[in-house]
């Protein structure tokens, strides 16, 4: 029993006034058929219900439930949509976006693509293989209808492609690209080729892979160091933290990754995620920076160095100087907690910086001034948050980024996806020293619980709908985000090193994921019943 308060929703005034007072209230008398809320709720359309226990005169359960829901939410079947997330997984989604489970129970997937037949195919990284799934869709709930292995175990690990026509698949293990002939309505695969090959290092060993629009048959793929501090990667030779770009129309044989291609940046350490902005045609990446530095005798590495979206010009003949440039590692990192950077008189959020020689450096190092002269990043992240995919939408207005997950810090930070907001120019609308470029659209309510139980995202992939799929390889899940027709992006995310929500979640967004399927509409009501008895 509470003391509770009426308010009658007046739709023409869009708020809520008080009618009258109730010394005790119970479920089941007094006031019969209206819903009951405790606590202060930010509703997706920004509307703010009292902080005392709220009654809504003249509404029942549902009709209340879809005047506070996400309309994106309710557009799902009452029926259980999807399975609900594994293990302690509980996403939060920013207001006026939806999120289901729509696959369960694959090995580490990572990279996705849509074939010509809506087919989703999935480079599942604990078998080595590319799976194809059949999805069905029923009044908005996506659902996995039938699954076969399309390619033999080849240790594939990340990246995929598929040609404009559908015909040919790509994909990447850590020591070559292959290729095959697609057939689309029997998912199956044949004429297996090397493309390009001399891939092989430790540590890093994702490629990927991305076919370009706008200079159609090049192919850029990414390639990594082989250590936390790979002093190789400091010569061109090696290969090492180099993004490259090989064209497959007059393929003679298979390219060696260390001396041919198109070079489009070296000094990379780790850039995982690549695409092609849809209007400008230039191509950005998103780099893992390195862990456990040190700066002046003074460890750093709680907060720097900063992780990266790098800029590295264009494939469809637009002339960028600085393409095929030096980025500056293994010698040089990008701030982010500027305070925490000895001697940092001179530098902001961004700033290209040198850290300590080590026996990782040979026990070498450059300063300040040398760095200030490599190509900077255009945005920068939160430290260790990784990075690993970036998808533009069809206007490329907007990037969203996948932040695997930190490991290298007290507090964890990133397990999560983000959207960037990019201009008409095909330019980030922030600029590099800012810190709030990331807007948070789903995370986890507990990032106490990573790496080990919480969702972790890999890549992602657009359907023809314009819907996100995003795969979790720690929990072997395929997650659908979906928007509210007319949804913003979230406002700035102020980082911090707090466990719990991201602050561009709310309780509504909550509510909004728990709606999308049965077993959350068993549990949102059970929350409600607690609360009133």
């Amino acid at each position: 029993m509470k003391p509770c308060r009426e308010y009658k929703y007046d739709a023409v005034a869009s708020r809520f006034s008080h009618v009258q007072s109730y010394p005790l209230c119970l479920l089941s008398q007094e006031i019969p058929q209206r819903l009951y809320l405790v606590a202060s709720l930010n509703l997706p359309d920004n509307r703010t219900l009292p902080a005392d226990l709220i009654m809504t005169r003249g509404f029942n359960f549902l009709t209340a439930l879809i005047a506070f829901l996400p309309l994106s939410s309710l557009a799902q079947s009452s029926s259980s949509c999807g399975p609900v997330p594994s293990g302690a997984i509980k996403p939060s989604v920013a207001s006026g976006f939806a999120v289901q489970v729509v696959a369960t129970g694959l090995s580490k997937p990572r990279g996705l693509h849509f074939d010509n037949a809506g087919n989703l195919l999935v480079v599942e990284q604990g078998r080595g293989v590319v799976s194809a799934h059949t999805l069905n869709e029923n009044e908005g709930c996506i659902s996995v209808e039938s699954s076969v292995d399309v390619t033999s175990r080849l240790n594939l690990n990340h990246g995929i492609e598929m040609s404009n026509d559908g015909k040919t698949l790509y994909a990447s293990s850590a020591e070559a690209v292959y290729s095959w002939s697609y057939d689309e309505s029997a998912r199956t695969v044949s004429n297996q080729a090397r493309i390009v090959a001399n891939m092989t290092t430790n540590d890093h060993t994702t490629r990927t892979l991305l076919l370009s629009q706008k200079a159609p048959g090049l192919l850029v793929v990414t390639r990594g160091s082989t250590s936390n501090i790979d002093i190789d990667a400091a010569s061109l030779a090696s290969g090492h933290s180099q993004v490259k770009a090989f064209n497959l129309t007059n393929r003679t044989g298979v390219y060696d990754f260390d001396i041919d291609g198109l070079r489009l940046g070296w000094g990379l350490r780790n850039d995982v995620g690549a695409a092609e902005h849809p209007a400008s045609g230039g191509i950005y990446t998103v780099e893992n920076s390195a862990d456990q530095l040190t700066r002046m005798g003074v460890d750093i590495h709680e907060d720097n160095p900063a992780e990266e979206l790098n800029f590295l010009g264009y494939l469809n003949g637009r002339e960028y100087a600085a393409q095929g440039g030096n980025f500056g590692y293994p010698w040089c990192f990008s701030a982010w907690g500027v305070g925490d950077l000895p001697d940092n008189g001179n530098l902001t959020v961004g700033s290209q910086y040198a850290v300590d020689a080590s026996p990782d450096s040979n026990n070498q190092n450059k300063t300040d001034a040398y760095c200030a002269q490599q190509e900077p990043a255009r945005l920068v992240f939160q430290a260790h948050m990784a990075p690993l995919d970036i998808k533009f939408n069809n206007s490329g207005s907007e990037a969203w980024v996948t932040f695997h997950g930190s490991w290298d810090r007290t507090q964890p930070v990133g397990y999560k996806v983000s959207v960037v907001a990019f201009d008409k120019d095909g330019e980030p609308v922030d600029s590099l020293d800012s810190k709030d470029a990331a807007r948070d659209v789903l995370t986890n309510q507990d990032n106490s619980k990573c790496p080990d139980d919480c969702f972790r995202p890999a890549a992602m992939a657009l359907d023809l709908h314009g819907r996100l799929y995003v795969s979790s390889d720690a929990s072997g899940e395929i997650y659908l985000i979906t928007r509210a027709s007319g949804t913003k992006l979230p406002g700035p995310t102020p980082t911090s090193s707090s466990t719990s929500t991201s602050t561009a979640t709310n309780i509504a967004g909550s509510i909004g994921y728990a709606w999308s399927s049965g077993a959350g509409q068993l549990s949102f009501i059970s929350m409600l019943l607690a609360l009133l008895l």
